[in-house]
């Protein structure tokens, strides 16, 4: 594979050439060789029993009691009957040779059931969370698919929650979550292609996209960059997000998250790639452009001018939450005469006892509110929202009194807190909290002049960005007009949609 370094490539070529070692017949050099490699696991269960004429007959089955109830492990005893069916009598005259005869000519016909020859491969079944079942006297070994974990049920979204439209969730159960699109895309044009990540993890990742809907060049980028992924440790899609992203350092997300299905749906109609993971409850879709970033699933449930305006209230709220403090600073330390004198005098007055200049004054609040938000963050939800509500008031409170802010500088801080908080997609949030800072720094050092160098540094890193090949601010730049209906506003679904062909 490009890209790789020698060094991995010499790994991947030894791990290749490294023989496997094979099922023995004996049961008890089968059974040595697996307590040695599960030593010191104290879940790790050697189930043996006996079966046939007399009980003479013995076999293991081996499980990590953690991963399977005690009634899949009893169950796997006694279905060797049923695996077996009539043809070779009851289970109580079953020999080995019986065993071998049928699953040598008929294989395994149980769906979640296969059948092993090498050592290496029951191992891996194991840490799964199968049982695999040895018989003495025979080189093969029986494996089913008995994982049994709680999980959580499927439940109303948390981060992306609606007044109006679906309350399912997606959760951390890959075949759950790929079930809740297959319900809602009910076509063969849906195709699902599913791996796994390399390392210990042996993480189950599962892409998906519309055949037809897709663009097949973003399709073929997106499956070059995934191979890196199958020989790296993955515990979270937002792993994989890293890894296939375009600009790493950028303060701007390339993909989108949702842990609405519906939402991931609608994406995969726009040719969207969908990434999911066991473990993992939310769903990557790729690629994300900007304008996606303003977009709620609850716009398509509204009328249009409802959603419309709403969708400009959002872009309002982003210009605010990126500009508003550096504007202020730019404002009162360099440009005075574009400020109303009636304001102007209310101001002067506010910042009479203010000893720090407004550049950091500013600097000052907007960091004592990053804390408190952080704070709410990694809190218990019962006592962080309370923490994040009364911390505020209290050190906004204080720092007024201390003369240390202004009114109108707490004022301006908690604006700006609350216009990045009205963004559907939380990672674009993040950016506005990153980059706030560096343009209150210039228009601290320049006034306006420096804001709008600023302004224009981070208008050409978009221009450059491309996520996924395509570039980041389409259909804005590139201009295409044609698919300007649902940016700066919501067009009518009866022109949006498109029609049945059927």
């Amino acid at each position: 594979m490009e890209g790789e370094s020698p060094q991995s490539q010499k790994t991947l070529q030894r791990a290749a050439s490294k023989p496997k070692r094979q099922i023995s017949e004996l049961l008890s050099d089968n059974l040595t060789y697996l307590e040695h490699i599960f030593a010191n696991s104290d879940d790790i269960m050697f189930l043996r029993w006996s079966y046939g004429p007399d009980l003479q007959h013995s076999a293991c089955s081996v499980y990590y009691k953690s991963l399977v109830q005690d009634k899949s492990a009893n169950y796997m005893k006694s279905s060797l009957q049923d695996l077996v069916t009539h043809e070779v009598g009851p289970a109580t005259t079953v020999t080995p040779q019986d065993i071998i005869k049928f699953f040598g000519q008929h294989g395994v016909s149980e769906k979640t059931a296969s059948l092993l020859d090498d050592m290496d491969t029951a191992v891996e079944h194991i840490s799964k969370g199968h049982i695999v079942i040895f018989f003495d006297h025979w080189n093969h070994a029986l494996t089913y698919d008995a994982i049994s974990v709680e999980t959580r049920q499927v439940t109303e979204p948390v981060v992306e929650s609606v007044v109006q439209g679906p309350r399912e969730s997606t959760v951390e159960n890959l075949q759950k979550n790929i079930g809740l699109l297959r319900l809602r895309l009910k076509t063969p044009k849906f195709k699902i292609v599913t791996f796994q990540a390399g390392g210990d993890t042996q993480s189950d990742v599962a892409y998906g996209y519309v055949e037809g809907a897709v663009d097949p060049g973003i399709l073929q980028e997106f499956q070059q960059r995934v191979e890196q992924i199958k020989q790296l440790e993955i515990l979270e899609t937002s792993y994989i997000e890293q890894i296939i992203e375009d600009s790493t350092y950028s303060p701007f997300p390339q993909h989108r998250y949702t842990e609405r299905p519906d939402v991931a749906v609608a994406a995969l109609l726009d040719g969207k790639i969908a990434v999911m993971m066991q473990g993992t409850g939310s769903i990557l879709l790729c690629p994300g452009l900007f304008t996606e970033f303003f977009q709620s699933s609850e716009d398509y449930y509204q009328r249009t001018i409802i959603s419309t305006l709403i969708r400009w209230l959002r872009i309002v709220a982003f210009v605010m939450a990126l500009l508003l403090p550096s504007i202020y600073i730019a404002l009162i330390t360099y440009h005075q005469e574009l400020v109303p004198t009636v304001l102007l005098l209310a101001i002067i007055e506010a910042r009479e006892r203010i000893p720090l200049p407004a550049f950091f004054e500013a600097l000052m609040m907007e960091f004592f509110f990053e804390m408190l938000r952080e704070a709410g963050v990694r809190l218990p939800k019962p006592i962080g929202s309370t923490v994040s509500i009364v911390g505020a008031l209290v050190i906004g409170e204080a720092a007024i009194t201390a003369n240390i802010a202004s009114p109108i500088m707490v004022m301006i801080v908690a604006s700006t807190g609350i216009a990045s908080l009205t963004i559907p997609q939380h990672t674009i949030g993040i950016a506005l909290r990153i980059l706030k800072f560096p343009l209150m720094l210039s228009a601290g050092i320049m006034g306006g002049f420096g804001m709008l160098i600023c302004m224009y540094l981070i208008l050409l890193h978009l221009c450059q960005l491309r996520t996924l090949g395509i570039p980041y601010l389409a259909p804005l730049a590139p201009l295409r007009i044609a698919e300007l209906r649902d940016v700066i506003m919501r067009t009518s679904l009866k022109v949006m949609l498109p029609k049945s062909t059927q």
